[in-house]
């Protein structure tokens, strides 16, 4: 497969995953800010997808809403977003199902409809992000049903989960900075609550720790866990999963990828609580995005001459 349409599929997915990812934050912060404006203020999201050198900057919960998906000024607005997806996915049509191309187009189509910043102006805003996630939800679903099992699919695979650590590195980092600013229990069981729920994995939290929402608990079943399809432990043994597929059919060579992931795999298989608490929460944090750099970077220099950013 050709280095550009290798490197097209991974970043079709990587922006897929994050588009969705960033409804999910905005849907879920909505509501909160709802309840409490103060523990759950718009400033922390704007900063983490900002332009470095954007100052944008309000709370208001429409505005905020409303540059995060449709500023064309703002690279990580959704229909900036979107717009990259739908040129990888039109570069490599050849290689993807025509439900997914269809998809993809439909949702671009939909955001650069003249009426709807209109409608979020003056409906629901949940309802208008459900109807941005309905989108995505498609998509993984034309993925997981229309997608063949080959070289394009591992290498969307691969950019998923990338691209899903990251996300998941940047939520728990967020919901760090607010929960050390507060020695309240009840404030903090309300940020890790909120994070649980930006992963979708409040519901499993609930099955195996009832309400206890202790920071050992949140920290191991973000990252370690087996079977939370949103923690750093499962993303990471899918990475490592596809890049081999990818390495036994001769897609990619070996390079030093499967001694990096295998370094990650450990280090979060591993670590326990307390050596985490020792060094730093954060700086367990940064170690794991580092690695996942590292990655990314050994996949585009053994393999593609250009990457996209």
């Amino acid at each position: 497969m050709l280095s550009r349409v290798a490197n097209n599929l991974i970043w079709l997915d990587r922006y897929m995953e994050r588009g969705n990812s960033i409804i999910n934050l905005l849907k879920l912060n909505f509501t909160a800010n709802q309840d409490s404006p103060e523990l759950f203020p718009w400033a922390p999201i704007i900063k983490n997808y900002n332009d470095h050198d954007n100052d944008f900057t309000t709370e208001d919960p429409i505005e905020c809403i409303e540059y995060m998906v449709f500023n064309t000024g703002h690279s990580n607005s959704i229909v900036n977003i979107v717009t990259r997806a739908r040129e990888n996915a039109r570069s490599v049509q050849e290689h993807i199902s025509r439900e997914l191309w269809l998809n993809v187009n439909n949702y671009y189509l939909f955001l650069t409809d003249k009426t709807l910043p209109q409608q979020l102006q003056e409906g629901d805003p949940i309802m208008f992000l459900d109807r941005l996630k309905s989108f995505h939800l498609m998509y993984q679903g034309n993925t997981d049903l229309t997608q063949e099992r080959g070289p394009s699919y591992y290498f969307m695979s691969v950019g998923k989960y990338l691209e899903r650590v990251i996300q998941i590195s940047d939520y728990t980092a967020i919901k760090l900075v607010e929960i050390s600013k507060t020695t309240d229990r009840l404030e903090q069981t309300f940020y890790w609550k909120n994070l649980l729920l930006s992963l979708g994995g409040y519901q499993l939290y609930l099955k195996k720790h009832k309400s206890a929402f202790t920071e050992g608990h949140v920290i191991t079943m973000v990252f370690q866990d087996k079977l939370f399809p949103r923690s750093v432990y499962y993303c990471i043994n899918k990475l490592y999963m596809h890049i081999q597929k990818l390495i036994e059919i001769q897609e990619l060579e070996k390079n030093n990828l499967e001694f990096l992931l295998g370094k990650l795999e450990s280090t979060i298989k591993y670590t326990t609580i307390d050596s985490i608490n020792e060094q730093g929460l954060e700086n367990f944090i940064q170690e794991i995005k580092d690695d996942i750099r590292n990655i990314s970077l050994s996949i585009n220099t053994v393999y593609f001459s250009n990457a996209n950013s």
